[in-house]
Order: structure tokens, then sequence, then C-alpha cells
């Protein structure tokens, strides 16, 4: 069970805009740094753009995040070190697409497809406007 926040925040698809740090560093930072596995990201540009923060605190050798703004150009694989987020809801995107990949990277390439063939079945929508779902992260009992 996730305990926590759900933050949802809107960003141009270039992610080059800024993010209100002073409502949201806080409750990012206080989830972090207690563990509580609380922060639901609300779509892959919210992960990318909370994740690149978190790489950059840690570039400057720094834990917590500070206000920042930007573009990014992180590319999530299966392999990324996720250091913030602990879920995800999202749509279902496109075959052999770098979202695709970035959600795999979270929640298991196995698991993620297991879904992707559930979805199929049961009629759901893919794509910009169709049925989300709630990824959870991959543990180490799941294969890559």
């Amino acid at each position: 069970m996730i305990r926590g926040s759900i933050v949802a925040m809107v960003t141009p698809m270039r992610e080059d805009g800024s993010v209100d740090w002073e409502r949201l560093r806080g409750l990012v930072n206080w989830h972090v740094e207690q563990g509580t596995h609380g922060i639901v990201a609300v779509g892959t540009t919210v992960v990318r753009t909370l994740e690149a923060a978190a790489l950059r605190a840690q570039s400057e050798g720094r834990t917590a995040l500070a206000p920042c703004s930007g573009e990014t150009d992180l590319f999530i694989q299966p392999g990324f070190r996720f250091a913030v987020i602990d879920g995800l809801i999202t749509n279902f995107h496109l075959p052999e697409s770098t979202l695709l990949m970035l959600v795999c990277a979270f929640g298991g390439k196995d698991r993620v497809m297991q879904a992707y063939q559930s979805a199929v079945a049961a009629g759901y929508r893919f794509f910009s406007y169709g049925d989300a779902m709630l990824v959870l992260p991959q543990t180490d009992a799941d294969d890559v």
C-alpha cells in the first residue's frame, strides 16, 4: 500500500518550464528523507522532471532537491536507479516508444508487458486520451 501524496505538475512537452518549488520541494524532500514511499508521479513528464532534479542535486553534492528550471535530456531506460518516485500513474503508451521504456524501467519489463496484454484483452484504450494504470516499482524478486 502506498501512503503519501500525489504530485501533479503540468509542463510543456519539452520539459523546459519551471516548477513551483516552494510548494513542492518540502513535500518531496520530506518523503525522500523519511523513506515514506509516498511520491506518486502523474505522468512520465513528472517522472523525468523529478528524477532530473534529483540527479542535479546529487551532482552538486546535495541530498535534497532545490529550486531549478530548464530543460532535461534525461533518458530513462531499464537499469535506471530511481531516487524520488515511488509510484507512477500513466496511460498506456505506444509500443517501442521511449515512454514505454521509462515505464518498464520503473515497473519491470515483464510486469508491464503482462499489464499491456491484459489491457489489450480487456479492450482498454491506449495513447494520450486512453485508460491509465498505476505502476508500482519492481522489486528485487521481479525480472528486469
